[in-house]
């Protein structure tokens, strides 16, 4: 255990996210998500498994340790419901609570469509699969900066 680290980071998750630059992107998806096929893809090439836990949970874990981009306008994404684009399900509804709070400010989602969806995430830099069992659990999140504070001028 480390203090102030989330138990649910792992050693595979925190090297991954650790290694993204500003801009890179991850996905968080649900069991239903072809996850494993999707990963080959991607920058880092394999699924990042966090089984057993919820999609909501999962961001939360992330979002722990993993800055926004605050350069961008939609730096969080989510999966549309087929044919209704419009709708928002429970699974998405806690995911927003989680992102918000993570941020300390509003970061809603913006949605893509189903296989605009899996395209953008085979670009991603990883895909972290989740135990979530309940459908639209799938999410694109684009890091952002950490700014250290001015140097004081001597």
């Amino acid at each position: 255990m480390l203090k102030n680290l989330d138990p649910l980071l792992n050693a595979d998750i925190l090297h991954a996210l650790r290694s993204m630059g500003h801009g890179d992107e991850l996905v968080i998806c649900d069991a239903n998500f072809p996850a494993d096929a999707v990963a080959r893809d991607t920058v880092l090439g394999k699924p990042l498994r966090l089984d057993g836990v919820t999609s909501p949970r999962a961001i939360r874990a992330v979002l722990s340790v993993l800055p926004l981009d605050t350069f961008i306008e939609h730096p969080a994404s989510r999966m549309e419901v087929v044919g209704e684009p419009h709708t928002i399900p429970a699974v998405q509804r806690e995911a927003q609570v989680e992102v918000n709070a993570a941020e300390g400010r509003e970061v809603p989602f913006v949605s893509i469509e189903r296989f605009a969806f899996y395209e953008r995430a085979r670009r991603a830099y990883c895909v972290i699969a989740t135990g979530e069992e309940r459908g639209y659990g799938c999410f694109v999140f684009t890091k952002g900066v950490l700014l250290a504070p001015d140097a004081p001028h001597a």
